[in-house]
């Protein structure tokens, strides 16, 4: 059985209709909003201002620290006084972070004999590790609010 409705009848029964996803997807967008924050790198004890920070932010242990298990990186200008980097948009959970000083623009972590690295580096909690990396365990820093900071000074 077909209803017909009257043209100011549909006009009305559309608007409503418009209201209302627009109310949905309002309400998506808030409720992403209030779970986001944000995690604030705060880098230090760089030999000089050359050449870059690289940074890269892991949510879980299995692929910490590689390329693959990354959920956000990048690198900003290195300067002498240290770097404050801010990766916004996380969830609430446990991240951990690695980061190295690029002096020489190469875009790479430079390591000589054996792999023992030629460039500073560092993670978050100033974890270290015994002839490789911190667990992600000791670099982890918990996100339960909307700002966090995490200080890395670098070796």
């Amino acid at each position: 059985m077909a209803v017909i409705l009257g043209e100011s009848t549909a006009k009305a029964f559309r608007h409503l209709l418009g209201v209302c996803v627009f109310l949905i997807v309002a309400s998506v967008g808030w409720d992403a909003s209030l779970n986001a924050a944000t995690l604030v790198i705060e880098v230090n004890g760089l030999r000089s201002g050359k050449g870059d920070i690289h940074y890269a932010v892991y949510k879980s242990p299995e692929h910490f620290p590689t390329r693959e298990g990354r959920i956000a990186n990048g690198n900003v200008p290195a300067k002498s006084a240290g770097v404050v980097i801010p990766v916004e948009g996380l969830k609430p959970g446990l991240y951990a972070v690695a980061v190295y000083h690029d002096e020489n623009r190469n875009d790479e972590f430079d390591q000589g004999l054996f792999g023992f690295p030629l460039e500073d580096y560092g993670f978050s909690n100033n974890a270290s590790g015994f002839l490789g990396p911190p667990s992600f365990k000791d670099a982890a820093v918990e996100l339960k609010s909307d700002r966090v900071r995490t200080i890395i000074r670098l070796d």
